[in-house]
């Protein structure tokens, strides 16, 4: 029994049974992020006397018979995005004081907290998590377990990379443009964004409509047992929804054979590596072949990049120039890309700001009138595999930006649909691959039943 490589579930399971405790657990982790933590660089602060501190309260409660609540006693790690009571929240970047009080917990940790769950640390994150890999001047580069040469996707790379290599079986990130979904497909885990506003956010993310937060795990199960901690509402956050009407854990198991679904190799537009379309064509073929009827249809939208990236870069020249007014240096040790974007993002007016929430809106017009026909949309997680550490494109390429190269993720964030990544396979080199399946707003109950259907089909 190696607690660094058990999911959630099964370590609520065996405290239950008395087979192990948190204590055991989590010092049986702390240890694994001590020996293979210094190459991946997925933790920025890693609190071992705190954790076990956590461990021993919860092994108190178990040993009583009254945990705490789902996964009392299960470690995880948070994003060093989320403001998390006692340690400093610096979102990758050189300019934010740490020496300041920390006495604020966001709701994410907030609710794992009152769940009992055991806070590792927290995870890297590119500078103000602004592109789709994980590097930063602060942190350094965040390698994949699968291969540390290579990237671990971004811009929650930290919490993917420490999923992946037994560094803790669960963890939560954020998604303002695939941030959560990427990662998972390049490291070959679960990566799941619900409907904005399902999981609350404090302070405001200055991506606004774009920006969700989701849990990162290695299976559909766990995931939906997170959403059951994460999705009720915070007055913080005036977006956040009303409490679901069910459980997640309740629904992700449910029967969904016979629901027509599509699939869309390319959105129409996007550009495909071949062994990863190889490897989703296989998936897909399997799923119609097992019960749930598969028709090729694409959503019906262009590329909607521009608009993208104007709604992204206004987003962070926000972010900046708040920054700058109370750390004059910004400008001087900000990541250099992310300086690219703080400049084009001040050049954006209000009306083209306006135009591009527009062009999110006829995206999630049209995909409402798919969602009619189709109760979900196949696609793959990410048109490539992960690709050299230490580049935002990869090298050779010939693209300039992440967008480019993340078609299949950043619509759904401009749509605010649910959307999850699980691992289906790997490219000849071993690189995962992951599916992304993609739900109807408010619709995050089925996206799970649906990932757990494949999730089952590729265990048989």
């Amino acid at each position: 029994m190696d607690p660094t490589q058990m999911t959630a579930v099964e370590l609520v399971a065996a405290y239950g049974s008395r087979e192990l405790s948190p204590v055991e657990a989590t010092t049986a982790i702390l240890d694994r992020i001590g020996t293979a933590d210094g190459e991946l660089r997925a933790y920025c602060l890693v609190d071992g006397d705190r954790a076990l501190d956590q461990a021993r309260a919860s092994e108190a409660r178990w040993l009583s018979d009254h945990p705490q609540g789902l996964l009392d006693g299960v470690p995880v790690s948070i994003k060093d995005i989320f403001l998390t009571d006692g340690w400093p929240t610096l979102r990758g970047s050189r300019s934010i004081d740490p020496d300041q009080p920390w006495t604020v917990d966001s709701p994410v940790a907030a609710r794992l907290r009152a769940d009992g769950m055991v806070f590792l640390g927290k995870t890297t994150t590119p500078e103000l998590a602004w592109k789709a890999v994980t590097d930063s001047p602060l942190t350094g580069i965040t390698r994949n377990p699968a291969d540390p040469r290579l990237t671990a996707g971004g811009s929650s790379g930290g919490s993917a990379a420490a999923v992946a290599a037994g560094l803790g079986p669960c963890s939560v990130g954020t998604d303002g443009g695939g941030s959560v979904r990427i990662p998972a497909s390049f490291c070959g885990i679960v990566g799941f964004k619900p409907t904005h506003g399902r999981i609350p956010l404090y302070p405001a993310s200055p991506f606004g409509p774009l920006a969700h937060a989701g849990p990162m795990t290695r299976t559909v199960e766990d995931a939906a047992l997170m959403m059951d901690i994460l999705a009720l509402p915070d007055p913080r956050d005036p977006t956040s929804l009303a409490p679901p009407q069910r459980t997640f854990r309740g629904e992700f198991n449910r029967e969904v054979a016979g629901l027509p679904v599509a699939y869309s190799r390319d959105l129409g537009y996007a550009d495909v590596d071949g062994e990863v379309a190889a490897v989703v064509d296989a998936v897909v073929r399997r799923i119609d072949e097992a019960g749930l009827p598969v028709t090729e249809a694409d959503p019906g939208f262009t590329d909607p990049i521009e608009a993208f990236e104007v709604l992204w870069a206004s987003g962070a020249a926000t972010l900046l120039d708040t920054m700058a007014k109370t750390s004059p240096g910004t400008r001087d040790t900000v990541d250099p890309g992310l300086g690219r974007v703080w400049d084009q993002g001040e050049r954006i007016s209000a009306v083209e700001y306006l135009r591009a929430r527009d062009v999110a809106a006829q995206a999630g017009i049209t995909m409402g009138s798919f969602h009619e026909e189709h109760n979900v949309l196949l696609t793959p997680a990410v048109g490539i595999p992960a690709f050299e550490a230490g580049h935002e494109v990869p090298p050779g390429s010939g693209l300039a930006r992440w967008p480019q190269w993340a078609t299949f993720s950043f619509p759904f964030n401009l749509t605010q649909q649910p959307a999850i990544s699980i691992p289906v396979g790997t490219t000849a080199a071993g690189l995962p691959v992951g599916l992304q399946i993609v739900g109807p707003r408010h619709s995050d109950d089925l996206v799970l039943a649906v990932a757990r259907f494949v999730e089952w089909l590729l265990e048989q």
